[in-house]
């Protein structure tokens, strides 16, 4: 009897530690979820005021103007990597990130740069310092983002309202803050654009060729995608 009564014990026991593990591991899936959902989102890289918008002065504003106070922190809207770090008599001392999802973002006009060609960055690292260097005509932050690569004509531009939130001239933002928008991986395309596809969990170039004005050859061609291999919240051009 007592035998018996030991062995019920000791299968409820072990029921009590598989459950409790099985509820650990729940809250952790969990955990990680909330923490991805956080991470689709980009924050507003610095203080100040809207000052102007994408597409102005006869649509050759490819980026949007933050005006705020001298040597206030510019920070990173999301994981990335330096790729240029330097002084432009344009853009005065600038910044150009790569991040994960193949958009690169650009920082200009600083007064003080903090990083160098090659650093990893973190979402909300202080990268540098708002300025007036270059061809600029008060202190702000001129803020650009792009498909896959920078080039001098800007022809991969993407207004950063798609991917940021809502910017209009006279409104105020604070750095750090997340963007009023939803996450990219919600959505699939950008929101307002048809020209982008944020890539989702699942999602092959044949099935996003579908969805697109491009073939899967094309596709790759336009992205400049050396195989089929895609990741989840890659951006991608789907219309030439």
């Amino acid at each position: 009897m007592r035998d018996y009564i030991r062995r019920l014990l000791i299968a409820a026991i072990m029921a009590l530690c598989v459950s409790l593990l099985f509820l650990g591991g729940k809250q952790t899936e969990a955990s990680m979820q909330d923490a991805k959902e956080i991470k689709t989102g980009w924050i507003w890289p610095a203080d100040g005021v809207i000052s102007d918008t994408y597409g102005t002065r006869q649509g050759t504003h490819k980026g949007i103007d933050i005006a705020g106070s001298l040597n206030s922190p510019i920070v990173a809207v999301e994981d990335g990597v330096v790729g240029k770090s330097y002084f432009s008599k344009t853009y005065g001392n600038v910044i150009f990130i790569k991040h994960p999802n193949n958009v690169v973002t650009v920082y200009a006009h600083l007064d003080n740069r903090l990083v160098k060609e090659g650093h990893s960055i973190k979402q909300g690292d202080r990268i540098g310092t708002m300025g007036r260097t270059g061809e600029s005509t008060g202190v702000h932050l001129h803020f650009e983002s792009h498909q896959m690569e920078w080039t001098f004509d800007k022809k991969n531009a993407i207004d950063p309202e798609k991917l940021l939130g809502h910017a209009e001239v006279g409104v105020a933002v604070k750095e750090g803050m997340p963007g009023n928008t939803e996450s990219l991986a919600a959505s699939g395309f950008l929101k307002g654009d048809k020209a982008h596809y944020v890539v989702q969990a699942g999602d092959t170039l044949t099935a996003i060729s579908k969805k697109s004005n491009l073939t899967v050859a094309e596709l790759k061609e336009v992205n400049q995608l050396k195989s089929d291999l895609i990741k989840p919240e890659q951006i991608l051009v789907i219309d030439k």
